[in-house]
């Protein structure tokens, strides 16, 4: 703290003195000096709408997904539909029946109705597991490659940049490798389904 102290007093005696001399000649201005690296950089973005929208693999998933989900919903609607059928049939004659048979039938119909909601849920939940199950999938996917991907370049940070969720504020278009991480996942996606 106190050689942080001292670096400062020098910094300011230093000013000073610089401040109470005066030029003979006005100073030349000039721009900023250009920042020049011959380098690789070590940080690079990739943007994860550009990716997700193109990589094989995602698509292949979410297409899945959709038809899964698809089906779901027209086995529960399929199901709903004979239950909401056999409930006016039942109200159609329901006063052709003895009080037993509409005890009865209440019974069994109320227990088609909760077996439909908890088939609903369930069908509900186990969509939500698969879809957890395949984000990590994707997940690991992408890091796994990107592991690979950053020894070769020798990148030491991936950072990844999305519209919906703006981590990342801006990231000079040099430092974008969407491009050649899309190109080498949808290319190891397409080995692995031969």
């Amino acid at each position: 703290m106190r050689s942080l102290f001292i670096a400062f007093v020098l910094v300011a005696a230093s000013f000073a003195a610089n401040a109470q001399t005066t030029p003979t000649t006005a100073p030349a201005t000039t721009a900023p000096a250009a920042i020049t690296t011959t380098t690789n950089p070590t940080i690079v973005f990739v943007n994860a709408d550009t990716l997700l929208s193109n990589y094989d693999y995602y698509k292949a998933e979410k297409t899945k997904m959709v038809t899964l989900s698809q089906k779901a919903q027209a086995e529960i609607t399929a199901k709903g539909d004979a239950f909401q059928k056999e409930v006016a049939a039942y109200q159609k004659g329901a006063s052709a029946l003895t009080p037993v048979q509409k005890a009865a039938t209440e019974k069994r119909l109320a227990k088609k109705q909760q077996d439909l909601q908890a088939l609903s849920q369930n069908t509900g939940k186990q969509l939500q597991d698969i879809e957890a199950s395949e984000n990590a999938t994707l997940y690991e996917r992408i890091n796994t490659f990107l592991k690979a991907y950053t020894k070769t370049k020798g990148y030491k940070i991936v950072l990844t940049y999305s519209k919906s969720s703006p981590s990342m504020l801006y990231g000079d278009d040099s430092l974008d490798v969407t491009k050649e991480v899309l190109a080498g996942l949808n290319a190891e996606y397409k080995a692995g389904l031969k």
